[in-house]
C-alpha cells in the first residue's frame, strides 16, 4: 500500500540529528532527503530565488513535484547568504547542528565564509560533507560538472556504447546516474562520520566526487581496461516478443537448465555449444538467437510468467508508469503519498526500510516557509527581529 501523510513525529535512526542543507539540484538534495527520511531535522538553506529545481516540471500551479521528490520532509530557510546578518545566522545554526551538506563548486563556501575550516572552529564536532564533480583538490577540481558531463568524462558512456550492437554514438540520457549515486555515497559517508564522532567526539570533513562515484560503478570496466579480454564481454540483450521485448538472464548453470525446461527445449542442455558455462560464452550469439526464436512466439507477459514459474530471472520491458503500479511495490510500501502547496503526489521511498521509521517526510516546504520558526525555535529570535531581517532583504518575504 502507499504510505499516507502523517502529522505525527517520525521516529528514526537519525532523530535528534540536525542537518544544514546548502545543496541544490540533485546530488546534495538526494543525500539530505535520505537523512530526512530517517528522522533527521534537515534545514534547507536556499537563496532568495530558491533552488532552481523548484521551477522545473512537472509543475502543478507553480509547484514542482520534481523538487518535492528530492526535498520532502525538510524545512526551508530562504536567506541572502552574502549579507553580514546571514553570516551571523549561519554561524549560530552551525554551532547547534550536527551535519552540513553542500554541493557548490569548490571554493564557493570558503568565499561565503561557510567552509569546513570556518564552521569547525565554531563546532569541532561538525560533520561537513562536500559533493562536487571532481573533488575539492587537484587541478581538475574547479571544472564545472553536471551528471551528463561526468558520465562522459568517467568513461561510463563509452563503456555503455561497447554493449550496444550496431551503435556508434553514445546514448543521450535524462537519467542522472552520477547525481543519485554520489548522493547515496555521501549519505553513507556521513553516517560513518557520525559513528566516528560518537566514538571519539571528533567531527570531520568529507569530500565526495561524482567522478569517483561513477568509477566505482564501473567495477568490471576498470579492471578490463587494465587487462583487456580477447573477446567482447557477453551481455544479456533485449529479445523480441509478440508485443514488445523481454530480458532473460540465466546466470548460473541451474538457471540455464531451468530455462531450457521452461522453453520445453531440453535438447539445449545437451547441445555441446551450450552445455557448460564456458561453452555458452564461446557461442554467446548463437545462444541469444536460440532464446529469441522462442520468445518471438510468446507475449511478454506470458514469457515472464513462464520464467517466473521456473525461477529463471526475467522481466518485460515496461514504462515507469507501469512499474509504479507493480503490486510488489504496493505490498512492500515502496511509495509514499506526500503533499505540497498544489496537492498530493507520490514519491519513491528510500530503498531501505527500518521497522520503526516512516519512509518519507509528509510535506514539501514552500520557499522560506520556515524562516520564522527556524530563527525563533533554534536561535531564539523575536518576531520583531525576524521582520527586520525581511525588511532588510536578508530573508525572503
Amino acid at each position: 500500500m502507499i504510505a499516507q501523510p502523517s502529522t505525527t513525529p517520525r521516529p528514526g535512526p537519525l532523530q535528534g540529528i540536525r542537518v544544514l542543507d546548502f545543496t541544490a539540484m540533485l546530488a546534495g538534495p538526494h543525500c539530505a532527503r535520505l537523512m530526512a527520511d530517517l528522522g533527521a531535522e534537515v534545514i534547507k538553506i536556499e537563496g532568495l530565488e530558491g533552488d532552481l529545481i523548484r521551477s522545473r516540471p512537472p509543475l502543478r500551479n507553480g509547484s514542482s513535484t520534481y523538487f518535492g521528490a528530492l526535498n520532502c520532509g525538510k524545512r526551508s530557510l530562504a536567506i541572502n547568504l552574502k549579507t553580514k546578518a546571514a553570516k551571523d545566522i549561519i554561524y549560530g545554526l552551525a554551532k547547534v547542528s550536527d551535519v552540513v551538506v553542500e554541493n557548490f563548486r569548490p571554493g564557493v563556501m570558503a568565499r561565503l565564509g561557510f567552509d569546513y575550516a570556518a564552521l569547525s572552529k565554531l563546532n569541532p564536532k561538525l560533520v561537513y560533507c562536500s559533493i562536487s564533480g571532481y573533488g575539492q583538490q587537484g587541478s581538475g577540481a574547479p571544472r564545472a560538472a553536471y551528471a551528463p558531463i561526468v558520465h562522459a568524462a568517467s568513461g561510463f558512456d563509452a563503456a555503455n556504447l561497447t554493449y550496444q550492437a550496431g551503435q556508434d554514438t553514445p546514448a543521450s540520457t535524462g537519467i542522472f546516474t552520477a547525481d543519485i549515486l554520489s548522493g547515496a555515497y555521501a549519505f553513507g559517508a556521513i553516517q560513518a562520520a557520525l559513528v566516528h564522532r560518537e566514538r571519539t567526539g571528533e567531527g570531520q570533513s568529507i569530500d565526495v566526487s561524482l567522478m569517483d562515484a561513477m568509477l566505482n560503478l564501473l567495477v568490471f570496466e576498470c579492471q578490463e581496461a587494465q587487462f583487456p579480454s580477447k573477446r567482447p564481454r557477453p551481455v544479456y540483450v533485449p529479445m523480441k516478443s509478440t508485443d514488445g521485448h523481454v530480458i532473460i538472464a540465466p546466470i548460473s548453470q541451474k538457471n540455464f537448465e531451468q530455462m531450457a525446461d521452461a522453453m520445453q527445449q531440453p535438447e539445449l542442455k545437451t547441445d555441446a555449444r551450450f552445455a557448460t558455462g564456458p561453452a555458452r560464452v564461446e557461442h554467446w550469439n548463437a545462444l541469444m538467437a536460440a532464446m529469441e526464436q522462442w520468445t518471438q512466439r510468446h507475449s511478454s507477459a506470458e514469457i515472464e510468467s513462464i520464467m517466473d514459474a521456473n525461477s529463471v530471472p526475467c522481466s518485460r520491458f515496461i514504462t515507469v508508469t507501469d512499474a509504479m503500479k507493480d503490486t510488489q511495490l504496493a505490498e512492500r510500501g515502496s511509495l509514499s503519498k506526500i503533499k505540497d502547496a498544489a496537492g498530493e503526489f507520490i514519491v519513491p521511498n528510500a530503498p531501505f526500510q527500518f521497522t520503526m521509521t516512516t519512509a518519507a517526510g509528509p510535506t514539501v516546504a514552500a520557499l522560506g516557509a520556515d524562516n520564522t520558526s527556524v530563527l525563533s525555535d533554534i536561535l531564539g529570535m523575536s518576531q520583531v527581529e525576524v521582520d527586520a531581517l525581511r525588511d532588510q532583504g536578508v530573508l525572503s518575504s
